[in-house]
Order: structure tokens, then sequence, then C-alpha cells
């Protein structure tokens, strides 16, 4: 089986305690997730993300394929990261680590996932068709989604200019 790897990267102009405070939260997940996936919290969501926690979720990853998916918190360090593992749903690994960084004018969000899909040589077969288009089209939303939020990160470039117009100079 093959082990396909995502990484996203997105910087937002909101602080480190502001991103934990959102992303920690199980129930914001259904926010960043497209309307047609039918993302819905069925257990598990209802208080602060702590290791050993498990979620349950329904989601329609494809047109009327309703899915129950269950994933744990294994891992967690408070306003810095957490990891995801999927313990049932639709991949045959699922292994999502969340990072969160301060950087100058807010924040940086680094979001690995591991995965490897069940069905062997078929499951190969879709990824590039069904599966990895897919999961960029989610984080793709998820992206503009949190922009929409927050606001668009602007990289502070008055200090570089100058810097350029010295050694000009």
């Amino acid at each position: 089986m093959k082990l396909y790897t995502l990484n996203s990267v997105q910087k937002l102009p909101i602080s480190q305690e502001e991103a934990w405070q959102f992303l920690s939260d199980p129930r914001n997940l259904k926010t960043i997730t497209p309307d047609y996936m039918g993302f819905e919290i069925v257990s598990g969501g209802d208080r602060p993300m702590f290791p050993g926690q498990i979620i349950q979720y329904l989601v329609t990853p494809m047109s009327g394929i309703k899915t129950r998916w269950v994933t744990e918190i294994t891992q967690l360090k408070e306003g810095e990261y957490f990891v995801d593992e999927q313990r049932f749903g639709p991949y045959a690994l699922w292994h999502h680590k969340h990072f969160i960084k301060a950087i100058p004018g807010g924040v940086e969000m680094e979001d690995i996932i591991d995965y490897k899909l069940p069905f062997g040589i078929l499951g190969q077969l879709a990824h590039p068709i069904l599966v990895k288009s897919k999961l960029k089209e989610i984080f793709e939303y998820r992206r503009q989604k949190l922009i929409d939020l927050f606001g668009d990160y602007q990289e502070d470039t008055s200090k570089f200019q100058t810097l350029k117009q010295d050694i000009l100079n």
C-alpha cells in the first residue's frame, strides 16, 4: 500500500491564542468544511480537545455516500499542535498533524496529513482522480473560509524595501 502526504501551510493575521481557540474546537471543523460534505459531529466534540478524545462524525465525501468517521486526538501541546488519527472511516490510514506558530503579524498554520487508501491497486488508481483532487478542493475551501473569517495575511515588506534601498544606494 502506498503512503500519500498532503501538506498545507497558511498564514493568518491573528494571534496564536486566537488560532488555537478556533482550530482546537472540534465544532469549528463544520465551519471550514464544504457544505456538500454534510459534515456532522455525532459525539465527542462537546468539550475542549484533549489527548485520548474520540470524536465521531458523519460525512458525505461523495454524493450519496454517507460514512461514519471516528478520530482520536492522540497528541496535543496546548497552543502549538495536535494530532488526530482515524480509528474508523474511509481511509486505511489517516494521521493528521496540525501545527500553529506565531510569526510577525500573525500565525502560520501547517497541516501534514499522511494517509493510505483501502482497496490496494484500485485505491491507488482512484487517488489522482478522486481522492487527491477532493482533498485539495477541501483544503482550498478551508483556506478561503479562514481568510473570510480572519482576514488575509499581508507580509510586512516595509523593512525589506528599506534594506533594499540601502543596498542600492
